[in-house]
């Protein structure tokens, strides 16, 4: 209810609303756009992968988003070591290198290094001068039905967890769980009596 003698509010809450509505009518011609930078950025950049760089496979940070894997900056020395790849060479083939992160499993390193090996049997590395070849660079043949990769290569499937289906039986049926948990929370609670009680019992007998 309304008291004392103040004004009825009536907020204009509506005036020049035509100010700040916020038009999209640019987004055809952005999506053009933006189409014709990726074609550009391609071409410029051939016979290199359009994402960019390889990157590696990690988790994420904070209890909410830790189990979703993503791409980070770059591979550590000890993968680029354990898959065979000298750290000087790695930036020019077209993988990135990040001297500040660390291994911390067992399991995201041997992904990494599968990754990186993954990635030099499919390698094609064009030679600096056309028909001057260098140890290291992919014969001829290979060249010649290289193609360029647009999107992301190597993108990071992440693993759909398994549901095991089983029957229900008449002990499950049975089962209380919340008359179990009383049970277990009370002998557990009493450990340090019963351990006592016994011990004076033990001395009794001994008398």
């Amino acid at each position: 209810m309304v008291k004392h003698n103040n004004v009825i509010p009536n907020g204009h809450f509506k005036k020049h609303w035509q100010n700040y509505v916020r038009t999209w009518f640019n987004q055809p011609a952005r999506k053009t756009r933006r189409r014709i930078a990726r074609q550009k950025k391609a071409v410029k950049i051939f016979p290199r992968p359009t994402s960019g760089p390889l990157r590696p496979i990690v988790q994420c940070q904070t209890l909410k988003y830790n189990m979703k894997p993503r791409a980070g900056r770059g591979f550590t020395f000890e993968e680029l070591k354990a898959a065979g790849i000298p750290k000087k060479l790695a930036p020019t083939i077209g993988i990135s290198v990040d001297h500040r992160r660390k291994n911390r499993s067992l399991e995201g390193l041997q992904a990494n290094v599968q990754r990186l090996k993954t990635y030099k049997a499919k390698l094609v590395i064009f030679p600096r001068r056309a028909r001057k070849y260098k140890a290291g660079d992919s014969t001829p043949e290979e060249l010649a039905t290289a193609t360029q990769v647009k999107g992301d290569y190597l993108p990071i499937a992440r693993e759909k967890p398994t549901v095991e289906i089983a029957k229900i039986t008449e002990e499950m049926k049975t089962f209380k769980a919340y008359g179990k948990l009383r049970v277990e929370r009370m002998n557990a609670k009493q450990v340090g009596a019963r351990l006592k009680k016994a011990a004076e019992a033990d001395k009794e007998e001994k008398k």
